[in-house]
């Protein structure tokens, strides 16, 4: 396999669908046909938009996103036992002069073995999840337990708050989107507004919303903890008073890490962690160019997947 048929952001809002050059796989690679990729509502939406602050990596053109799931179908002379497994794909650099930022949206992808995670062939197209699990499962563990209050029931949060059940929380969860008010599994949605409560001791921010930290400081108990676990665009400012007077702190949640994926990876073959009800829209990938409008323009899409099972 010499290319790839991918997904490539040319600009701000130029997406194309065409085919690119894979990197020759080295011995410890492995080269994966994918089955699903995901779209992701965070970053890639602000690759898309153009509005992604200096990031390493950023710079057009590029194949975006980090989800992939599907079957290794050859590998280098050090990894030839890894042929047949069915892996998630956290991303890869393997397009020549084209940048993966962070590259998974494509039909085959060639990656280190080291960083594929083998995964049940049932799982099929949930598998594209896991990704957004092990960032919740990072936040949770910035956070240092479950929290009392997430903000956002999208995936992430809703990932959040399946794990916080997990470990023994009864988190509220914010939510200003009718169509998101629903799927709560152990946990309350509501909206702020009708929340009265200002004693919250732990409070994990899923909404990427710049301008929310005011509104949650008022809301913490003293000495209470606010978790940032989306990706801001805009500078995160806050009126220092308030906060002050509580003793809050802020901290953020960035990158997963190997922990973090080898718990949920670990809770989704025990059955206990459900990534049902998580996927709502599924595009082949001969469409793949619109589902960007899609994915950020239609309220009732929690994830969209490019289906690249029949590409050719």
């Amino acid at each position: 396999m010499s290319d790839s048929l991918a997904v490539i952001i040319d600009s701000p809002k130029h997406v194309a669908l065409r085919r690119i050059a894979l990197d020759a796989p080295a011995a410890n690679d492995v080269l994966v046909a994918v089955d699903y990729s995901g779209i992701s509502a965070g970053t890639e939406k602000l690759i898309w938009s153009g509005a992604m602050p200096d990031f390493p990596g950023m710079g057009y053109p590029l194949v975006p996103g980090y989800e992939a799931v599907g079957r290794v179908i050859d590998a280098g002379a050090e990894a030839k036992s890894r042929i047949g497994e069915h892996v998630f794909v956290p991303g890869a650099r393997c397009f020549g002069a084209v940048r993966g930022l962070f590259g998974a949206n494509a039909s085959h992808l060639v990656a280190g073995a080291d960083r594929v995670v083998p995964i049940a062939p049932d799982l099929g197209d949930r598998g594209a999840l896991i990704a957004l699990a092990a960032t919740a499962q990072h936040a949770l563990a910035i956070a240092g337990g479950p929290p009392d209050l997430i903000i956002g029931h999208g995936v992430l949060g809703r990932l959040i708050a399946r794990l916080a059940v997990i470990d023994g929380g009864a988190p509220t969860v914010w939510e200003t989107n009718p169509n998101r008010m629903d799927g709560a599994q152990g946990y309350k949605i509501c909206h702020a507004g009708s929340d009265p409560r200002r004693d919250y001791r732990a409070v994990i921010d899923a909404s990427g919303d710049a301008a929310i930290l005011d509104a949650l400081i008022a809301r913490l108990a003293p000495q209470g903890q606010i978790v940032l676990a989306g990706f801001y665009a805009a500078p995160i400012q806050f009126a220092f008073a308030p906060a002050f007077m509580r003793e809050a702190r802020i901290a953020i949640a960035a990158q997963w890490q190997k922990a973090d994926l080898a718990r949920v990876t670990a809770l989704i073959a025990e059955g206990r962690l459900d990534l049902g009800g998580l996927i709502t829209h599924r595009i082949p990938a001969r469409d793949a160019a619109g589902a960007y409008h899609t994915a950020f323009g239609t309220d009732d899409c929690l994830k969209l997947l490019i289906d690249w099972r029949d590409a050719s």
